[in-house]
């Protein structure tokens, strides 16, 4: 008899922001948020998109917690799960994914209605929604242009957390629409090559990338100064 493995994408990410917010880890984060904020050259720049080369490689996790950084600063932040195949934002946050982007797109109810409250001052949720069978299409569409000016109006900073983008389409589709995007690799695990074909992948949706996020990369003892100073 087989053992019945548990799926990946039902495994809630670790929002270590919010449980301990004085690691290394979450300083990292703020860190990031930082190198971002001087990378961006417009402080007009409302979207970000969060990607990889493949799955599994942190890129939802590191979504998620930028998202709370984010929200910390005083910004009013809307994180969205974008990635109408595997999603897992609701795990996350340990929400209902029956409402969400694929059914704003598909104009079934309003932006402001199918937002969630996250808990976290500052941070608004918007699920997947039910899994469509053309998510490339949806998001290629007007009325995801739309969605996104009025997300605009309402919202600070949207980020968004999408596919790997050597697997489908979707994320090339919103790189060319969002004003940055961000490339999350996990350390010994992605290939150089697939990090060069992802850059490449984003050139060619004339995506403007911010940087690279190197996940999963172990901290030296003589880096635990400044923990153990801040616990």
């Amino acid at each position: 008899m087989l053992k019945k493995i548990k799926s990946n994408r039902s495994v809630p990410r670790k929002l270590v922001v919010r449980t301990n917010s004085n690691s290394v880890i979450t300083e990292q984060y703020r860190t990031i948020r930082s190198n971002i904020n001087f990378s961006l050259p417009s402080e007009d720049m409302k979207t970000i998109l969060f990607t990889s080369p493949s799955k599994e490689e942190g890129k939802s996790t590191t979504s998620s917690n930028m998202a709370i950084v984010y929200a910390e600063s005083g910004k009013r932040v809307l994180l969205v799960d974008a990635d109408m195949r595997r999603p897992t934002l609701h795990h996350t946050f340990k929400m209902s994914n029956r409402l969400g982007l694929s059914n704003l797109l598909i104009k079934k109810g309003r932006l402001q209605d199918t937002v969630k409250k996250s808990g976290i001052p500052g941070l608004d949720l918007l699920m997947c929604g039910q899994i469509p069978a053309n998510p490339a299409e949806l998001l290629d569409s007007e009325a995801m242009d739309g969605l996104m000016n009025l997300m605009k109006e309402k919202y600070d900073l949207i980020i968004f957390d999408s596919p790997p983008i050597l697997a489908v389409t979707d994320s090339k589709i919103l790189a060319n629409k969002c004003d940055g995007t961000v490339l999350v690799v996990n350390t010994g695990k992605t290939e150089k090559e697939n990090v060069i074909k992802a850059r490449d992948a984003l050139t060619t949706a004339k995506a403007f990338i911010i940087g690279t996020v190197l996940n999963n990369y172990q901290v030296s003892k003589k880096d635990d100064y400044y923990q153990s100073y801040t616990s």
